[in-house]
């Protein structure tokens, strides 16, 4: 099993920036796609950002030019830099992994979750 835990979230004003990290730990052999998803009260659970095992990054289209997706080297740690912050950004985010390198399919199946870290970022 691969255990995932989130940290970084707190409340923020709307411009600022927070970092989010994800450590991963347990079974983290062959780890290949790593992704950050985010829900917003009453709303659905979307992606945020992916990244791949080759360093591969996709974006939604809402954070592109704001937000940024990294690993360390050793591919246990994956870490989002939100600047620009704004209040539809505010959200509980939540760290994914897998072993299938799943970007080609929208990073969608991801089987190991984290519980998540809110973020609220306030206008």
């Amino acid at each position: 099993q691969v255990q995932l835990v989130e940290s970084g979230g707190g409340l923020v004003q709307a411009g600022g920036s927070l970092r989010l990290s994800c450590a991963a730990s347990g079974f983290i052999s062959n780890i290949n796609t790593m992704a950050w998803y985010r829900q917003a009260p009453g709303k659905q659970r979307d992606l945020v950002a992916g990244i791949t095992s080759g360093a591969m990054t996709d974006y939604a289209d809402s954070v592109k030019g704001r937000f940024t997706i990294s690993r360390d080297n050793a591919g246990n740690t994956m870490y989002l830099q939100m600047n620009s912050l704004k209040a539809e950004d505010t959200a509980v985010y939540y760290c994914a992994a897998d072993r299938r390198d799943l970007a080609a399919k929208g990073y969608y199946g991801m089987s190991y979750w984290g519980k998540g870290t809110l973020v609220t970022v306030s206008s």
